[in-house]
């Protein structure tokens, strides 16, 4: 590797707490283990013998019990804490994972995979949450995108030691993940201090965010609603690219080649692609991103052989490099301090609804209509989704520099005052302990934001 690469790979990596880095390593080793998700549908079909149409079941059953997770989880972020959500999330989805792998009975093992969806799901506006706390207000796309890269990373390598796993047992493709998920909590326990940020007196006085207030604010819920207009269109790689080129007479492993074009790209340019955007206007990259995702899954209409629809899938992969570190900002931003957790739920549930919509919307598309249609609408939705972030960002507050760090005996107030009704005091992080801090680019925003009731 060149002088000049190390040297960019040190400046991504440095300057972010020791914290990070411990929440980081979680998320990877979380990611490793993720077996069941891959061959699930493999499991019940061929190992257990079931129908097509009950694979499909326990699958919409495992994304129901993510959408109902993902509000109360972001409830538990924000009255519990950040650390003990995660705690239980991890401990709950290591046990129910584990005895999955053990029921036989298709009633108890739909009800089990609704409870893994569940117990999965809740430790993401957690982890957001945290993530927020303990990195400052300048350097939390760059975190966003590394967390980001980490989750691409395990999933790659858990998806490729899967296949081998499975051949082996399925069983012992439940206990690894139960295991490894363990570890994670385990992990969190002993390394993660409790990351919420304490509520002065005043701030005490004042009534709680609830989800009333999340629902009732109405710039953010425009923001939840364009990400699950983004998110649908991605789940297309997933759900409508392989049930198309099926019937396009392409052969699995085709799609697998095309598809693993995603996962090679994510985890070669997400570090670079970071160090590109990270000091960019938001508003300009989720246009942009949106409307390249859509276009993207648009073009594939005219793709007919293996080679060009790598080339689409370049497009869009592109378009999710800077999209998912980029609205996980945005929300940030558009957080009161201590609603992050509710926030943060309400974001990942539009993903979730999203996971489940679009298997139901790409097969009747293209059950009707054909494939080409469903890869148009692709391009409609993107090109929806990119103007109402132009008119959303328009009326959103101008960027401020950061005016720098006040470290305390107790904590760190970063960077004054970001988009919230509060200054945010976060735990004393730790300096990273691989690479020195450099200068931070003083560009992120800060003002104030309209308390939930008065946004427009």
């Amino acid at each position: 590797m060149s002088s000049a690469a190390v040297r960019a790979v040190r400046e991504t990596v440095s300057g972010l707490p020791r914290e990070f880095w411990w929440l980081w390593t979680s998320t990877l080793v979380n990611r490793l283990g993720a077996f069941v998700a891959t061959f699930l549908a493999l499991y019940l079909t061929l190992d257990r013998g079931y129908s097509a149409t009950y694979a499909g079941l326990v699958a919409a059953l495992h994304g129901l019990g993510g959408v109902i997770s993902s509000l109360g989880a972001g409830v538990m972020t924000d009255r519990l804490g950040r650390r003990p959500t995660l705690l239980i999330a991890q401990a709950s989805t290591a046990l129910s994972v584990a005895l999955l792998g053990f029921v036989r009975d298709p009633v108890a093992i739909a009800a089990v995979a609704f409870l893994v969806g569940m117990a999965s799901n809740a430790s993401r506006p957690a982890v957001q949450a945290m993530m927020a706390d303990i990195v400052r207000p300048e350097d939390r796309v760059r975190a966003f995108s590394l967390n980001y890269w980490a989750i691409n990373l395990g999933f790659a390598v858990s998806s490729m030691a899967a296949g081998f796993i499975a051949e082996t047992s399925y069983l012992a493709g439940f206990l690894i993940e139960a295991v490894m998920t363990m570890a994670c909590a385990i992990l969190v326990f002993v390394k993660l201090p409790e990351s919420r940020p304490e509520r002065t007196a005043a701030q005490k006085a004042e009534p709680e965010t609830g989800l009333g207030t999340v629902l009732r604010d109405g710039r953010f819920m425009s923001v939840v609603g364009l990400s699950f207009l983004v998110a649908l269109i991605f789940q297309q790689g997933s759900v409508g690219l392989p049930v198309a080129m099926g019937e396009a007479g392409f052969t699995p492993a085709e799609y697998g080649m095309a598809i693993a074009v995603n996962g090679v790209l994510i985890v070669a340019l997400q570090i670079p692609v970071t160090r590109f955007i990270q000091h960019r206007d938001p508003r300009r990259l989720l246009i942009v991103s949106s409307v390249l995702a859509g276009y993207g899954f648009g073009l594939t209409a005219f793709a007919g052989s293996v080679a060009v629809i790598a080339l689409t899938v370049c497009v869009w992969t592109l378009a999710e490099i800077v999209n998912a570190p980029t609205q996980t900002g945005i929300v940030v931003r558009l957080s009161p301090v201590h609603g992050r957790g509710r926030y943060q739920g309400m974001y990942t549930m539009s993903w979730s609804v999203a996971a489940l919509v679009a298997p139901l919307m790409s097969g009747y598309v293209i059950d009707r209509y054909g494939a080409e249609w469903l890869w148009g609408m692709c391009a409609v939705v993107g090109t929806v989704a990119g103007l109402g972030y132009g008119l959303l960002m328009r009326r959103l507050p101008e960027e401020e520099p950061a005016v720098g760090t006040a470290v305390g005996t107790t904590g760190v107030t970063a960077g004054g005052t970001e988009i919230g009704t509060t200054v945010e005091t976060v735990p004393e992080a730790s300096p990273d302990p691989v690479a020195p801090t450099v200068p931070q680019a003083l560009d992120e925003i800060g003002g104030t934001r309209p308390s939930p009731s008065s946004a427009g």
